[in-house]
């Protein structure tokens, strides 16, 4: 099935020079495939199943039926329609000759090759023959980057020097099981693939890298999306994603690869960029937008990085991302010891919970305990601790409010009287205690809370469906007013808050007193001062002051315009009756659309469209659903707009479309570290975008021309 065409009465195979394409996944045109293909018998497996398993040939697509030019990429819309009439399709006639062939050892009659194509394989030409060894070798590759199967198990396990466990393996079955092509090969010579996987890996990632660029090109613009650094083999790599919009006007985000993430921020950021243009292929020019995560200790390189691609790239803006709440990303970026503090230990505290059930059922009975009397209040925090509360717009209010229950909760679980829970559980109970009870850590979560407090709306907003998100640009002038006037006034309201976190401490019993890393180092030097004007100078002041700074560049002029395009979303319309989406916010994109002189005309005719539409558009309230309705006759602005909104980052993707982010969360928490591999993350993460075996074995050969370099 996954080698050869699934249409009826066809013999194509991947040995042909036909490409094969898989089912789709989208059930509705899963279905229209197994129609076309009049196979009755595939009527009743899921789309799953079919994607999996079977094919069809490039013969049966409309422009993909010349051999001496073979298509390998089909568009995402594409339907089969080349197919013999059923009525001269072979009938299948039982006999008692069927019937026999099925009662001997379960094998039937099909139709296969003469014995003089055999003849002819084993009289194959040496180059022929090595490149059917390499199809085999990538097929097998592709089969454990696909599963996430270690290529290798780790060194500490290793019996030999060859590393190769699962993959020899794997080849060993191929040829027990009948690979003619490695059979032969490996028979009539000495070589052996371990000196040969990591060219094979680097020649799979550049292949699948490739294809995935090349999806991103013939789609036009795209945005610029990275992700916290991860380690690999002992070494920092930055994730990197583009966003797209693709031909049938649909987001799209795809996984490109890592990044080594290493060296001085201005040198660094020449060789990102160099890597991502000459290496990758990337075309800077029709990037319109960026996003980027990062952590306190990579703030300043990762921020380089991005000044550095706005410089160069001016249309290529700095924008938000979805995947986390504001509130989160903004507090990750500061390099403060106390915010690194409370973020780390939110961290902690939902791996911690999210180790058992019982865990939780811990820290629910803690909350009825610390709050007897107040059942409301109770009942309230117990299902916020059922949520991902450490990630949510509130985290930092939520965390206040739970605080003692918390501590009571892993004190108790650090004690094990009950002998209840492992080692492992009550170790990660000590160090959750210990940072809950250091004040350093409720000092900086009180001020936390009553700084995020003010964006917590518009942080909520922003992410929000498209309606929200419009209205919450117009607020940004409100919300920055609030962070300046406090600013302004930070002695008065650090007062407030150096109160209300020792009187919390008080109540927990906590010393004041200042960081334990600053009593370690310097406590000679503290002399006189004291711990509310420590806090004041080296957490409050700078906190408030990156908040602004941040939300201020985050949400510049350009980005507001971006987001105030959101007027042309038949919902903000309808909203917005007697007023006309504002032309002057799209004239920001007059470079990158079709006709701007007639963007006015075709503006009106859109206005008026939708305010005759009835209460049933009023559904149509997101910007995925607007891309739907823009007809390129006649709103080639729109459509041309609309498009360009659809790459910028700051916009949620729709949860059918959000597919590589979550595979690569997936592939980053359930591959062992010893395990991980940035290639095969690559063919993992990307593992639907269709591999053309031949061309990997082309490439191949052209990079290692002999048999004998390979090796």
């Amino acid at each position: 099935m996954h080698n050869q065409c699934s249409a009826p009465n066809c013999t194509s195979s991947k040995s042909d020079l036909y490409s094969l394409f898989r089912f789709p996944l989208d059930a509705e045109r899963s279905k229209i495939w197994v129609e076309k293909c009049q196979r009755e018998d595939l009527k009743d497996k899921s789309p799953e199943h079919l994607f999996r398993y079977y094919r069809l040939c490039a013969k049966h697509f409309e422009n993909c039926d010349d051999a001496s030019d073979p298509v390998t990429v089909l568009k995402d819309d594409a339907v089969p329609t080349i197919f013999d009439e059923p009525n001269k399709l072979p009938q299948v006639k039982r006999s008692k000759e069927t019937d026999e062939d099925q009662k001997t050892n379960g094998r039937k009659k099909v139709k296969s090759s003469p014995p003089e194509v055999d003849m002819d394989k084993s009289k194959m030409a040496p180059e022929d023959l090595y490149k059917d060894y390499l199809r085999s070798l990538f097929e097998s590759l592709v089969l454990l980057g696909e599963q996430n199967i270690p290529v290798s198990r780790p060194k500490s396990l290793e019996q030999d020097c060859t590393g190769l466990d699962n993959f020899k393996a794997l080849l060993e079955y191929r040829i027990n099981c009948g690979d003619e092509g490695m059979k032969k090969y490996c028979a009539s010579t000495e070589v052996f693939p371990s000196l040969q996987l990591e060219q094979l890996i680097k020649v799979c990632e550049r292949c699948v890298r490739s294809k995935v660029m090349k999806e991103v090109k013939e789609n036009g613009f795209f945005s610029l999306i990275t992700d916290e650094l991860v380690k690999i083999s002992d070494e920092w790599y930055l994730p990197v994603f583009l966003r797209y919009v693709n031909d049938s006007n649909y987001q799209r985000e795809r996984f490109v690869g890592f990044l080594s993430f290493d060296g001085d921020a201005d040198v660094l950021s020449e060789k990102l960029l160099s890597e991502m243009i000459n290496d990758w292929g990337l075309n800077m020019e029709q990037c319109r937008g960026q996003a980027h995560s990062c952590s306190g200790i990579h703030y300043a390189k990762i921020k380089a990085f991005a000044s550095r691609v706005l410089e160069k790239y001016p249309m290529a803006m700095l924008t938000v991302r979805p995947t986390h709440a504001l509130n989160i990303s903004l507090a990750n970026s500061m390099a403060l010891s106390g915010v690194q503090l409370v973020m780390f230990t939110l961290q902690k505290i939902e791996s911690f919970f999210n180790q058992s059930p019982l865990l939780r059922m811990e820290l629910e009975h803690a909350i009825s305990v610390i709050h007897p009397d107040k059942e409301d209040k109770a009942k309230e925090l117990k299902e916020a601790c059922s949520t991902s509360w450490t990630k949510r717009h509130d985290a930092f209010e939520v965390t206040l409010e739970l605080l003692e229950a918390l501590l009571l909760c892993v004190d108790s679980v650090h004690d094990n009287e009950d002998l209840r829970w492992s080692d492992q559980i009550t170790y990660d109970a000590l160090e959750i205690s210990k940072a809950l009870s250091d004040f350093e850590f409720i000092m900086a979560l009180v001020v936390l809370k009553n700084t995020m407090i003010l964006l917590r709306a518009f942080g909520k907003n922003i992410q929000g469906d498209a309606t929200d998100t419009y209205f919450a640009a117009g607020s940004l002038k409100a919300v920055l007013h609030s962070l300046t006037e406090v600013s302004d006034n930070i002695d008065v309201y650090h007062e407030f808050w150096t109160e209300e976190a020792v009187n919390l401490s008080s109540s927990m019993e906590i010393p004041v007193e200042f960081p334990r890393s600053l009593l370690r180092k310097h406590q000679s030097e503290l002399g006189a001062l004291q711990p509310e004007n420590y806090y004041k100078e080296h957490l409050t002041v700078p906190l408030v002051k990156h908040t602004l700074k941040e939300v201020s560049e985050l949400f510049n002029d350009e980005h507001l315009k971006a987001l105030r395009c959101l007027s042309l979303v038949p919902a903000v319309i309808l909203q917005n009756k007697p007023s006309q989406p504002d032309e002057e916010n799209m004239l920001m994109y007059k470079n990158d659309i079709p006709n701007a002189g007639s963007l006015s005309a075709e503006l009106h005719c859109w206005w008026v469209k939708w305010n005759k539409k009835g209460k049933v558009d009023l559904l149509i309230s997101s910007l995925q659903e607007t891309l739907q309705q823009a007809d390129v006759k006649f709103f080639p602005n729109m459509l041309a707009v609309l498009r360009l909104l659809g790459v910028l980052p700051t916009f949620a993707l729709d949860s059918t479309c959000d597919v590589a982010y979550k595979r690569f969360k997936m592939y980053m928490q359930n591959t062992p570290d010893a395990a991980k591999s940035k290639s095969l993350a690559l063919l993992n993460i990307n593992s639907d975008v269709g591999y053309d075996l031949d061309s990997m074995v082309d490439i191949y050969m052209k990079t290692y021309p002999s048999v004998e370099d390979a090796s």
